[in-house]
């Protein structure tokens, strides 16, 4: 089997790199996808009638196809490889081969039977990668557990905090939140990705490694500072969770969320607001003073903000040093000035033809432009390149 490297993917760091992917989930998938993002070719595995993302929802109104399946798997290639056969087994042994990573989230009692047993593969492909990414790890009392998003969401200790800040002001009686879309398929795919780089990096040195990735051990690393509030004894709730002043605040035609962590940034936000009597208090020049008034300060604040539209605002605030930003719709945020300028988005083509804008990867390389665009493979279309 034979690829051939434009001169722009030939230029990336993952280069020559040969990625085989057996994918159900977003984490999985997603690790593949930014892999791909930097110049390996990846392939994924599919079972005969496809990879189950192809049917996630959301749909896009044109055709059906899965919008989250079509991210996940732009810039890839698809072969059917069925496992549960001799022959699909067979192909598999044959890619891995040419392969110098594995990302799978086969469960664990099914992988024997597939030819995916760990310690068969690091026997018979002594330098492969093999990066396994299962919902709460391959090892220990729950590696046999499934889990949709919502479960991980909340094993990882995010849903206890959510809503928090002014989503808990404005509707305090609501049960835990999971954030929208996946949220933990993301956190755990990055992690993959971050331990596949690791583990090949070192491969000249120590030879190819099974690495095991536990979706909620990501999950759990977002909240670190809520598990390090522990240690004095603090236990975070979804009511307490938020910085003592800030955060998000409704103005005229929108909602801004605003932080200002340091001395000079809290200057300057007094200086945004007007320089009002009550920010004047030689007391809030004491940053635990401020701390302690909080809610006393961000009603201050919640009321200027309520008298001033959102543009004006962010454009204020730039000029004075005030981290603040617009919340923005998806429209605006493809459509935006400083993403067109960044390149963050790329023409990509749908299995169907059509083009599409799709975002190219959530990180860039100061020298080395990333392979955006592409093209959401049909399912198969690399199976006849296999030879007999």
């Amino acid at each position: 089997m034979q690829f051939n490297d434009s001169p722009h993917t030939a230029a990336l760091p993952l280069s020559g790199c040969r990625v085989l992917e057996r994918a159900s989930t977003v984490a999985a998938a997603y690790a593949g996808r930014l892999l791909a993002t930097m110049g390996a070719q990846v392939i994924m595995l599919e079972p005969p009638g496809g990879s189950p993302l192809r049917r996630a929802a959301p749909l896009l109104d044109d055709g059906g196809e899965s919008a989250l399946f079509a991210y996940l798997a732009v810039g890839k290639r698809s072969m059917v490889c069925d496992l549960a056969s001799a022959e699909g087994r067979a192909l598999l042994d044959q890619e891995l081969e040419h392969a110098g990573m594995l990302i799978d989230d086969t469960p664990v009692a099914g992988r024997e039977a597939f030819g995916l047993a760990p310690d068969r593969l690091s026997m018979r492909f002594p330098h492969l990668v093999h990066v396994s990414v299962l919902p709460f790890g391959a090892s220990g009392p729950k590696a046999g557990w499934d889990a949709a998003e919502v479960n991980l969401i909340h094993a990882g200790g995010e849903g206890y905090l959510l809503p928090n800040g002014l989503s808990n002001e404005l509707f305090p009686d609501r049960a835990p939140l999971k954030i929208y879309g996946h949220f933990s398929g993301y956190q755990g795919g990055a992690m993959a990705v971050l331990c596949a780089l690791s583990a090949w990096w070192a491969v000249p040195q120590c030879g190819g490694q099974y690495v095991d990735v536990s979706v909620q051990d990501a999950v759990l690393s977002v909240g670190a500072f809520a598990l390090q509030r522990l240690g004095d004894g603090s236990l975070e709730h979804r009511a307490t969770r938020r910085f003592r002043y800030g955060g998000v605040f409704e103005a005229q035609d929108g909602f801004i969320e605003l932080l200002t962590l340091e001395d000079r940034q809290w200057s300057s936000l007094v200086a945004l607001l007007g320089s009002p009597d009550w920010a004047r208090d030689a007391g809030l020049l004491d940053p635990l003073e401020r701390s302690r008034r909080g809610s006393e300060i961000n009603e201050h604040i919640r009321g200027w903000m309520a008298k001033n539209t959102v543009e004006d605002i962010v454009r204020w605030a730039q000029e004075l040093g005030v981290p603040a930003g617009k919340y923005r719709t998806p429209a605006e945020v493809v459509d935006g000035a400083q993403e067109r300028a960044r390149g963050l988005f790329a023409p990509s083509k749908l299995e169907n033809g059509q083009q599409t804008d799709v975002l190219v990867a959530p990180f860039q390389f100061r020298c080395t432009p990333l392979a955006g665009g592409g093209c959401v493979p049909a399912l198969g279309e690399m199976t006849q390149e296999v030879p007999v």
